[in-house]
C-alpha cells in the first residue's frame, strides 16, 4: 500500500504544480481511500497516518523516500524549506 500512497502523493504534488484541480482532487480522494483502508486494517505507521490524516503531504513522502524538496513534488515548483 506505501507504494500506491507514494504514487498518489507524488501525483498530488504535480497537480498542485500545475494547478490542475481536477487531478488535485482525485488524488486526494484516493489519498483519503488509502488512509482509510490503513486504519481499518492497521497496516499503516502511526507517523504515516498522522501524516495523511493533517494532510501534510510533503512529510508523509519524504517518509516515504520520496523528495518532497524536487520540483515534481513541491507545490509551486520550489523546493521546500529544509
Amino acid at each position: 500500500m506505501e507504494t500506491q500512497i507514494k504514487a498518489s502523493l507524488i501525483a498530488l504534488l504535480a497537480a498542485i504544480r500545475r494547478a490542475d484541480g481536477a487531478c488535485i482532487l482525485a488524488e486526494m480522494e484516493r489519498l483519503d481511500g488509502w488512509l482509510a483502508r490503513g486504519q481499518a486494517d492497521g497496516t499503516l505507521s502511526p507517523q504515516l497516518e498522522h501524516f495523511l490524516e493533517k494532510r501534510s503531504y510533503p512529510k508523509a513522502l519524504q517518509l516515504l523516500g520520496g523528495d518532497p524538496g524536487s520540483p515534481a513534488a513541491s507545490p509551486g515548483g520550489r523546493p521546500t524549506p529544509g
